[in-house]
């Protein structure tokens, strides 16, 4: 019997296998996951949902029958929101499937590159912790102060 591809795995029908009789496999590195950077929006935008909506991992999870580890395999990319899971996330949320496709260039006129990074990073610093404090502390200072305090960090970033 030759070398199946299954699930990913290459698998030796030949091979007399492990002590209880199973094929040996590897992975086909052909076959591995790349990441996307569209997985990688689609995770960003989640955990902005999310913690707008002040929500744990685990509450997310237990409201849309999911564990607090696959939210978090989400949000990072690790694995790939389905369309049937992301209907299910924006029910759930109450927005448009269409919210977590937000900032994406239009795929007719530009190819997903180096602009999905710029708008990426930003968004991954908003959702971190220092990224909700420096918003939370700026909106609390006069929009006077605001201004000013712009125009340091443009004088600091040059």
């Amino acid at each position: 019997m030759p070398i199946v591809i299954f699930c990913g795995y290459e698998v030796d029908m030949n091979s007399a296998g492990d002590k209880e009789g199973n094929a040996k496999r590897r992975k086909t590195p052909h076959l591995e996951a790349k990441v996307q950077p569209i997985d990688i929006h689609i995770g960003q935008q989640l955990r902005i949902l999310r913690m707008q909506m002040r929500l744990s991992q685990g509450d997310l999870g237990r409201g849309i029958g999911l564990s607090y580890q696959q939210i978090q395999k989400y949000e990072w990319a690790r694995n790939r929101v389905s369309a049937s899971m992301l209907y299910e996330m924006a029910r759930f949320f109450g927005v448009p499937m269409a919210r977590f496709f937000e900032g994406l260039p239009d795929p007719a006129s530009a190819p997903l590159g180096e602009n999905l990074c710029g708008i990426d990073d930003q968004l991954a610093y908003i959702s971190t912790t220092e990224g909700r404090q420096l918003i939370k502390r700026m909106l609390q200072l006069p929009p006077r102060i605001r201004k000013q305090v712009l125009s340091l960090v443009d004088v600091l970033a040059d």
